[in-house]
């Protein structure tokens, strides 16, 4: 018994520290020797100040303001409304919207009615904001990741389709040709996965970013 019992103790040692401290210790050492940009999150930073990460969405939107004081909705959140300068990431499920700490997606199936409003309610919002700059658009014509959103809902990216459409707005609202933005969209664009996975994605910060400093925005 003495023996099962030092025996048990010395594993127990052995093996906290071998996976506990020493395991953890040369993986991280490892990661931020040879993907340190991967291993802090792809940060991004302007002017020494982080405005966010390549690989997580964030919302570019202007907090409402009634008799001089910020509106919030009934849960405390502030109510807001999207920048049109920038172009926009896609819907969310997290609470608030694009929350880094609450990654989820809403876990509804497609024939369900929530589910179904919330589309027709993000289409709606969608052509509330591009429509005025690009009248021939309809609900038809909605690209999928404007109307729904992603798995993780921290999705940092969107489709060509839908930047291509909310580019008629940017370049409006920001007085730049079109050409000029459709060169930018094109050099935020990343291809597919491997090769052949996925579908090619636009960065929106990155973009958004190259369209302050094109315009001396912030």
């Amino acid at each position: 018994m003495k023996r099962d019992l030092i025996s048990s103790a010395i594993g127990i040692v052995v093996l906290t520290l071998a996976l506990g401290v020493f395991y953890p210790l040369i993986t991280t050492g490892v990661s931020q020797l040879a993907f340190p940009g991967n291993a802090n999150g792809q940060k991004v930073y302007v002017g020494g100040r982080l405005v966010g990460s390549k690989i997580i969405g964030q919302q570019f939107q202007l907090q409402v303001v009634k008799n001089g004081k910020p509106l919030l909705d009934k849960n405390g959140n502030p109510v807001t409304t999207p920048d049109s300068r920038y172009f926009q990431s896609r819907p969310s499920a997290t609470v608030p919207p694009y929350n880094g700490a609450a990654s989820t997606f809403s876990n509804l199936g497609p024939n369900n009615t929530a589910t179904e409003q919330a589309i027709a309610t993000n289409v709606q919002a969608y052509l509330s904001l591009e429509k005025p700059y690009n009248p021939g658009l309809t609900a038809a014509k909605v690209p999928v990741d404007a109307a729904n959103n992603s798995g993780s809902g921290l999705d940092p990216d969107i489709s060509v389709a839908n930047a291509e459409i909310q580019a008629h707005r940017v370049a409006s609202v920001r007085h730049l040709s079109p050409p000029q933005v459709d060169s930018l969209i094109s050099k935020y664009t990343h291809g597919r996965g491997l090769g052949f996975s996925g579908e090619s994605g636009v960065n929106v910060l990155e973009l958004n970013l190259a369209l302050d400093r094109a315009t001396g925005g912030s």
